[in-house]
């Protein structure tokens, strides 16, 4: 499933071709919303935006259309009108006089009046966007130390969504390396130091992942290992998906572990359970 880092990504495109634009033709694919087409051709849209890994495209006269990808959910944007082949099942298009938004395959979409967002089942519950610009590593401190949190462990928590919106499996691997943190910790088990350095970190690789299309190494590593030419795929995480391979700090062998059915890597000599 796509993370906050790139679903941001997809919005800052769509963004591009939509955002003041009048929206000429709509279609959707589920017939459960094909009677909002109409209500929504010949408006102009003036804002896209993502909270959590929720889209929300907003339209001048107060609707909204909320999508989430989940697991299978893409969108593509072009220049024109004639779409592209695909095996994928259209949801929404939308186009403009020059470009197609195209969602393909997800099915998680509703039309909202703008005001009632706040209601929207999911939204309700979310907790900050972990890519509100606004957003500061003491929100996320103190956060942490909240009492609906400070007592889940770290490997639920970083997939909590009530916890900060957006963030999911390979950010959650990939920051608790960076903090040297053992995911069966809690809050409530770190210092004030390592508090303030997993705030950092949460912030500091959500957001150069969102800069480098999903790369978390430093840049410099990730640079040298470009050189050594290695593929992309293997210079994108420090633990995430290298089961068996040296950790890039102590040249000890990642370990992967299931936790809720999800997949969790991590280094055990970088990140002990005792401190």
């Amino acid at each position: 499933m796509p993370e906050g880092p790139e679903i941001r990504r997809a919005a800052d495109v769509i963004a591009q071709a939509l955002e003041g634009q009048t929206v000429t033709a709509v279609k959707f694919g589920l017939p459960r919303l094909r009677h909002y087409s109409r209500q929504l051709r010949g408006r102009q849209v003036i804002k896209v935006e993502t909270r959590g890994k929720a889209l929300l495209t907003h339209f001048e006269h107060g609707l909204s259309i909320y999508s989430h990808n989940q697991l299978y959910g893409v969108w593509k944007v072009i220049k024109g009108h004639t779409l592209p082949k695909s095996n994928r099942s259209l949801r929404l298009l939308l186009q403009t006089s020059t470009h197609s938004a195209i969602l393909y395959s997800a099915s998680e979409i509703s039309v909202w009046p703008s005001a009632e967002l706040p209601l929207h089942p999911f939204l309700a519950r979310i907790g900050p966007d972990i890519m509100d610009a606004t957003l500061t590593w003491k929100d996320i401190a103190q956060r942490l130390r909240d009492a609906r949190f400070c007592r889940k462990s770290l490997a639920t928590l970083y997939l909590d969504q009530q916890f900060l919106a957006g963030n999911g499996n390979y950010l959650r691997s990939e920051i608790l390396h960076d903090a040297r943190l053992h995911h069966a910790l809690r809050p409530a088990d770190l210092t004030t130091g390592e508090i303030g350095t997993l705030a950092r970190s949460t912030l500091a690789l959500s957001r150069r992942s969102y800069d480098t299309a999903g790369i978390t190494l430093a840049p410099g590593l990730s640079k040298s290992l470009q050189k050594q030419g290695l593929k992309r795929n293997w210079r994108r995480f420090y633990v995430f998906g290298r089961e068996g391979y040296p950790c890039y700090h102590c040249s000890g062998a990642i370990k992967r572990v299931a936790v809720g059915s999800r997949r969790l890597y991590f280094c055990p000599a970088c990140q002990p359970p005792d401190r």
